[in-house]
């Protein structure tokens, strides 16, 4: 079973959202982050860098909420084909790097966030989700960036109608409620 380690507020509530979307079986391990222990020796074992989130299914160790989602998706059999793997990477490494980037980092934002917001919301004018009509592990990538957006910057996708409706539709899943939102 994989053992998910985060913190309350962290980046392991994507691979949580992940794992609930999947009905996969995990254990949370909750770090007290304002008292150290990601800094601990125990868990210096699992990520030398002390950041989460980190999984171990079994033994296997593997950090960054980018590649556990890949991970978990190939352990679920998700991706079945070469081209789904690249095109669920592309995604995973646009919403950890350029769109996290373009809507978090001040310095960038104002330039960044039109561009990326309105290709993207071309991209999800003609379908339900971010690689056409099924939800996949691209969407947990992309849907949590915006999600944050939302909570974190007051972030309005008013003038983006197609992405206004992508993220009513996707905050409104299950899994989404309990480990983005908190509720069960």
């Amino acid at each position: 079973m994989i053992k998910l380690y985060g913190g309350a507020r962290s980046r392991a509530s994507i691979v949580r959202w992940y794992l609930e979307e999947l009905q996969a079986p995990y254990e949370f391990q909750l770090l007290d982050m304002k008292v150290g222990e990601h800094l601990q020796p125990e868990f210096l074992a699992i990520n030398p860098f002390g950041k989460v989130p980190a999984i171990d299914d079994d033994g296997f160790i593997v950090w960054e909420s980018g590649a556990i989602m890949l991970y978990v998706a190939e352990k679920y059999d998700q991706l079945k084909t070469l081209q789904e793997r690249a095109i669920a990477a592309q995604w995973v490494l646009f919403a950890n790097s350029t769109l996290g980037t373009g809507l978090f980092v001040a310095e960038s934002r104002e330039k960044e966030t039109p561009r990326l917001l309105g290709s993207l919301n071309k991209v999800l004018e003609n379908q339900d989700y971010i690689t056409g009509e099924n939800f996949t592990v691209s969407d947990v990538a992309v849907g949590s960036i915006l999600g944050y957006a939302i909570m974190m910057l007051q972030m309005s996708y008013a003038d983006y109608p197609a992405i206004d409706a992508y993220m009513k539709r996707i905050s409104d899943r299950p899994a989404y409620k309990k480990a983005i939102l908190g509720i069960s």
